[in-house]
Formats: structure tokens, sequence, C-alpha cells
């Protein structure tokens, strides 16, 4: 979890660090414990207004193919820059005519332990048709949560920022160099 200033600070390195001409606007970071995740707009083609949506699917797949070919040694130099300074991998996306394709992002394993009813339930999106494993069944899950709970994780992540806070200003944190600064009357 990082705070709203180390987002801040982080989401303003990219913008300072990314080649000017590489998106049109930088659009999202995101960050957790593994990996931050850079999107930006990048121009729509240009097509007729009436042209059929199969051909703006294929215009808008065909635009986003190129850049991310086009692009790739810029946003690996960043990328490998931002890993060594975050200590986290970096995934890219773009926003392009209304549709976000990530390129890559990382899928990092997460250990459990199920009980049977609960491995029933990832069972039975399984044999639904809803997921193909028990990994996208517990993933689809938490998608779900998230869906329903946007207010109530967005209050946690607040409390937790809080608490950070909190911390940082303990017998541990580092004092300010004005209150160690004395005057005594020899001195003046």
């Amino acid at each position: 979890m990082i705070t709203t200033e180390q987002r801040e600070k982080l989401r303003g390195w990219f913008a300072g660090r990314l080649p000017d001409d590489l998106f049109e606007e930088l659009t999202e970071i995101t960050v957790d414990r593994e990996e931050i995740t850079v999107i930006g707009r990048i121009p729509e083609p240009r097509l007729a207004e009436d042209a059929p949506a199969a051909e703006r699917e294929a215009a808008l797949e065909s635009r986003v193919q190129d850049f991310r070919e086009r692009t790739r040694e810029d946003r690996m130099a960043v990328a490998r820059e931002a890993e060594h300074r975050f200590r986290r991998k970096v995934s890219w996306g773009v926003e392009c005519g209304g549709r976000r394709t990530l390129f890559t992002h990382v899928a990092a394993p997460v250990m459990t332990r199920l009980r049977q009813p609960e491995r029933q339930v990832l069972d039975t999106l399984i044999a639904g048709g809803v997921a193909r494993s028990r990994s996208d069944a517990l993933a689809w899950c938490v998608r779900l949560v998230q869906r329903h709970t946007d207010d109530w994780l967005a209050e946690l992540r607040d409390s937790l920022e809080h608490v950070q806070r909190v911390r940082a200003q303990g017998p541990d944190a580092e004092p300010d160099r004005a209150d160690h600064t004395e005057h005594t009357d020899d001195e003046e």
C-alpha cells in the first residue's frame, strides 16, 4: 500500500520521464506491491464517420499494434529505469477509441488455503463456463467483489494511508532539523 503522496510522486516521475510524444495523455498509473501499470491515450485512426464496425475494430487493433512495436525501445528504457528505482515491474497499456489494451502485465501467484465450500464455489464457476481454472474463478470473484465494494475499498485505503502517516510520526521517525536546534545563552 502506498500513500497518495507516493502515488503522486510516482505519477510525476513518469510524466517527467516519458518522451513527450509517446502518449497524447498519460491517463492512468496504478501500483501495487509487484507492479506499476502505465496507461496512456494514443490517437484514434482517421476513419469515415460511417465506417463499418469491422473496419473500425481492425483499424483500432492495427493502431495499437503499431504503437506497441514502434515505441518498444523507448518504453523498455523507461521501464528498466523505473524497475531499478521503484523495485517493481512496469507494465504498459493504451487507450484508443474507447478501448483499453494491456501489452504486458504481471500475473502474481497468490497463496490461498481454501476449505471445501470455497473450492466448490470455484469449481461451480468452472463448470458453468465462467472460468477456465480455479485461478481464473478466484480472479473473477475478486473482480466481482471489487465492482460492488469500490466505495468501501476506497475508504479502507484512505484509512491505511492515515495509519501509515501516524506510524511515520512515531518515535523512530526522522525528526526535523528545526526540532534539534537549541540555543543557549552562551551561543548568542
